[in-house]
């Protein structure tokens, strides 16, 4: 101890007189002084943008569709481990729930490299169209990244160059208002800066994700008639559905027509690039190569998670006809490893389940933007104009790929409810229900009649008998429809005010 306290002293006396050798940067260190020099180096810059998507997706489903009557998860009593997976199912979320801070860490993180890049790239001299397409794949992110906290965190700190100081780290939370215009900035710019897909690198943000970008944005501000200036350009982009349903999804179908914008993963690789959400949303099972078919496999203590509800299942206008069922839900009966769980056509995700070669590994991308839901993002701009007659057709168009017949007329009530849910089933699975219950002002209603539902009848949701949501699960207020400021970040942080009820 005695020599550990000696050398600390001198240590610090070394330190103390040579302050300024310590500002010499070694040439070994990447900085952002020295790393942005070339094209290449942007590049490379650009594409560590993109690498927290992959963190973000693996589970933004927990926040997302969980939260809505879409999906649930089957109660491991043996294991509560996971209850901070099943609070935002529940709405009992407190203020320290891991995956609430994850999403928020997740975002700032393309935040702040997006600033590093924006910072440096009008510095360095490079092809022009090189530098367009790589600024606007980083205001696209930085858009992207934005609109996600806006929607779940509401009013957001606003950062848009790097911190140089250490007071420069912490910003209060700047207005819904002010956030939505610097989206509505950055994803503009971006379209005006991005090429068409058919010029773009696989895997990129292009013309027509940014285009898409930025109708979501203005349908979640209820601006009907920008939105629908955004998404009728994406019309003429090139995007197409396919015929088959199932195909959207399948690995060696990446970059497919239908697909505008996806979050890649890559499987058997030395680093952890692979998906293993396909695993999450099966059932827990001593040997899940039942359903996938690979091994060897282990129980997957992670799974039985996302399970479809009985109330998706009733949405269904036609299972037999609807190529949409077979292709996104599965259904598996037999043993389970859980204490009084007993899978009885129990059904699980099967739209992303495909060949692969090791457990718990997959190529499974995620779909953030498809063609199909800038079908149905138009036609809800359309009939909220009071268009309902221009909008069918486009409603028209995804109906009738997944084997349904056309809807001759509705009105605009009538038109609104049957978009809300043909994007329930069109998009099942993507993590657009419970923004879609926000904006159309359905979300307080209809949770807290689903978690009645849930209440009354446990077992339909997956609980084993004697088991049941918690008494305070789904008291489903206004305060709900946002999340908390992350705990950890108001106390580093006290500029930032909690939303109120947390």
């Amino acid at each position: 101890m005695k020599t550990k306290y000696i050398t600390t002293g001198i240590l610090l006396v070394i330190l103390s007189a040579c302050e300024g050798f310590l500002d010499v940067v070694p040439e070994t260190v990447v900085t952002s002084t020295n790393f942005f020099q070339s094209q290449e180096e942007f590049e490379q810059a650009v594409g560590g943008i993109y690498a927290p998507l992959q963190d973000l997706y693996e589970q933004d489903w927990i926040l997302t569709e969980m939260r809505s009557d879409n999906t649930y998860f089957i109660y491991d009593v043996a294991n509560r481990g996971s209850k901070p997976e099943e609070d935002p199912a529940t709405f009992l979320v407190e203020n320290n729930n891991r995956n609430v801070e994850d999403k928020w860490s997740d975002n700032y993180l393309i935040i702040s490299r997006a600033n590093q890049v924006l910072a440096a790239i009008d510095g360095v001299s490079f092809d022009q169209a090189a530098r367009d397409n790589l600024t606007g794949q980083v205001y696209f992110l930085r858009a992207l990244a934005y609109f996600d906290l806006v929607k779940n965190y509401g009013g957001v700190p606003l950062f848009l160059e790097p911190a140089t100081s250490y007071e420069g780290t912490f910003l209060a939370r700047s207005t819904i208002s002010e956030v939505y215009d610097q989206i509505i900035a950055d994803a503009t710019a971006a379209a005006g800066l991005l090429p068409a897909k058919a010029d773009q690198s696989p895997g990129r943000a292009t013309e027509g994700a940014a285009h898409t970008l930025l109708g979501d944005v203005y349908l979640s501000l209820k601006r009907w008639a920008d939105a629908e200036n955004a998404l009728k350009p994406v019309l003429n982009m090139g995007y197409d559905l396919l015929p088959d349903y199932a195909d959207i999804f399948r690995p060696n179908n990446e970059g497919n027509d239908e697909m505008i914008f996806e979050v890649g993963y890559l499987a058997g690789t030395s680093q952890p690039l692979g998906s293993e959400f396909p695993y999450r949303f099966l059932p827990v099972l001593s040997d899940p190569s039942v359903i996938t078919g690979v091994s060897p496999a282990s129980q997957n203590d992670n799974g039985a998670f996302n399970t479809p509800t009985p109330d998706l299942l009733q949405a269904y206008e036609d299972t037999v006809k609807d190529q949409r069922y077979a292709a996104s839900i599965g259904f598996y009966s037999g043993g389970s490893p859980l204490v009084g769980v007993t899978y009885d056509h129990t059904p699980y995700i099967k739209k992303y389940q495909h060949p692969h070669v090791r457990y718990n590994d997959t190529d499974q991308n995620w779909p953030v933007y498809r063609y199909a839901e800038v079908l149905l993002l138009l036609a809800e701009s359309l009939n909220e104009q009071g268009k309902s007659p221009e909008a069918l057709p486009y409603l028209n168009q995804v109906r009738i790929r997944a084997g349904l017949n056309g809807i001759m007329a509705a009105g605009q009530s009538e038109l609104r409810s049957l978009i809300l849910n043909e994007r329930r089933i069109e998009l099942a699975f993507e993590n657009k229900r419970w923004h879609d219950l926000i904006r159309a002002d359905l979300a307080i209603s209809v949770m807290n009649a689903f978690g009645a539902e849930v209440k009354a009848n446990p077992q339909n949701y997956y609980y084993a008998p004697g088991n049941a949501a918690f008494p305070a699960s789904f008291e489903v207020t206004e305060n709900q429809l946002m999340y908390p400021i992350p705990i950890t970040e108001i106390i580093i942080n006290p500029a930032l005010e909690q939303n109120p009820g947390y």
